[in-house]
């Protein structure tokens, strides 16, 4: 069952757990610079947060990972168990250990961000912009209870042709997930996937693997030029867009390293307007859960060449940023749960 948080004050109450005091100090300052925001604690280890969550009822929590008494993990794998809410992670080791960070994610945490570098004062009000915006996000956002044993349900069999079919999938918050759960259920001769999800550079590679590990179809970190074939799916790795061209008779991955668009690179955008380029109404598209309106333009161009385009829907997204945006600008044909996206994806290429 979702359960969605209401912000009591007008302002998102949250409450830092982290065993360092520099660390807890300097996300006090930070987030109580912002207006919407309201610091109500801080704890130095899970088992002080575990009190000062009864006492203070914060909408949102930021958690670290290493700590004394419990680690973060164990720590929010309970929470998400039994008091679910939305946290936002803060840790070294969301930079170096992203398998980490992918095993938060997939326990419930809403997003992720480093801690600030605490010796480089410059580029620290960029953290601060995006660390505020990530916590505003977090407490709209709809998290669930965590379930222990459970797998999603297995798509239907559906007949379809693989041959000249492209499907495109961009996402951003909440979407390492969303992906996984989507790809759990593409049978292995599934035509080929393209995706680009809003990750760091270190992480795209363990995010494809994970991806890999959980499909039946081979999962790959795209590399420039690689031809597309049909059974694969192509991660766009961190800091690169992933682009499709046409070579021929063929598609084939473009990676760049130019300007990002909607402020991201890897962009959305980028991916859906070249697909609508080099595959028209050959193509589907599904836009799920993330925060921005990226990607909601290109899956626009798509519709407009006669691409097949989905967007998941508000009740089962984490954020109703992205797919919200391109509802509202009349892109999606179809509006649908996550549970329903695979079945109808694979419907559009037969």
């Amino acid at each position: 069952m979702a359960i969605q948080f209401g912000q009591r004050t007008g302002k998102v109450r949250v409450l830092i757990i982290d065993d360092s005091a520099l660390v807890r100090q300097v996300l006090t300052e930070i987030l109580s610079e912002d207006p919407g925001i309201e610091v109500v604690g801080t704890a130095a280890d899970p088992l002080i947060a575990r009190d000062k969550i009864k006492q203070l009822e914060p909408d949102v929590l930021t958690l670290d990972v290493e700590m004394p008494r419990m680690d973060g993990l164990t720590f929010l794998q309970n929470l998400m168990r039994l008091r679910p809410m939305p946290v936002v992670m803060v840790s070294s080791l969301t930079e170096a250990g992203a398998q980490v960070t992918l095993d938060a994610l997939a326990m419930g945490a809403v997003d992720f961000v480093t801690k600030p570098k605490l010796d480089i004062q410059r580029g620290l009000s960029g953290y601060a912009s995006d660390l505020c915006e990530k916590v505003r996000q977090a407490a709209r956002a709809r998290v669930a209870r965590l379930q222990p044993g459970t797998t999603p349900a297995q798509s239907s069999t559906i007949k379809y042709r693989t041959t000249d079919r492209l499907i495109a999938i961009g996402a951003s918050t909440g979407g390492t997930e969303a992906i996984r759960a989507l790809l759990e259920t593409m049978p292995a001769d599934a035509p080929t996937i393209v995706i680009t999800q809003h990750i760091p550079a270190a992480f795209s590679k363990p995010f494809a693997e994970r991806l890999d590990r959980h499909s039946k179809m081979t999962v790959v970190h795209a590399e420039d030029d690689m031809p597309l074939l049909a059974g694969h799916a192509y991660v766009a790795p961190g800091g690169l867009h992933l682009r499709v061209q046409r070579s021929g008779a063929r598609w084939r991955c473009r990676l760049g390293d130019d300007d990002p668009v909607r402020r991201h690179r890897p962009s959305v955008d980028a991916l859906f307007d070249s697909v609508a380029a080099a595959a028209g109404a050959n193509a589907s598209a599904a836009l799920l859960t993330g925060m921005g309106d990226d990607g909601a333009r290109g899956l626009l161009a798509l519709r407009k060449v006669g691409a097949t385009t989905i967007v998941q829907d508000e009740a089962s997204s984490v954020v109703w940023g992205m797919p919200g945006a391109a509802y509202t600008l009349g892109a999606a044909q179809q509006v649908l749960p996550l549970s329903q996206i695979t079945d109808a994806l694979l419907a559009s290429t037969a």
